[in-house]
């Protein structure tokens, strides 16, 4: 399934995190990092989008707030593909790729010449 992706940068996992876990549950970063059995440094690093979700973070954030890791790992690759096509160094590299496509193109091209 292909993503939609917008010129608006997605909602990361850590404002995710603030705004519709913790502040409407009144959990602070403290308390998330207990119950989740985390260093506090690695939840305020997530809350502040200094750091990305991975597979282990993600399991661990799904069973504390009882949704799925695929719900922080989509939130998470949406950012990442983001930054990824909106950082024109990066972009600028993404582009420079050449598709498989082209090679039989030019095969194609060779054998009829």
């Amino acid at each position: 399934m292909a993503m939609l992706m917008t010129k608006r940068k997605p909602v990361g996992v850590g404002e995710m995190l603030v705004e519709e876990f913790l502040e409407p549950l009144g959990i602070s970063q403290t308390e998330l990092a207990a119950r989740a059995g985390l260093p506090r440094k690695h939840v305020n690093e997530l809350c502040r989008g200094r750091r990305s979700v991975t597979a282990d973070t993600a399991l661990i954030l799904s069973r504390v707030f009882g949704n799925s890791a695929d719900f922080w790992l989509n939130t998470q690759r949406r950012t990442d593909l983001w930054e990824a096509l909106n950082t024109p160094k990066r972009l600028l590299r993404i582009e420079r790729a050449k598709p498989i496509s082209d090679r039989v193109s030019e095969k194609r091209v060779a054998v009829a010449g």
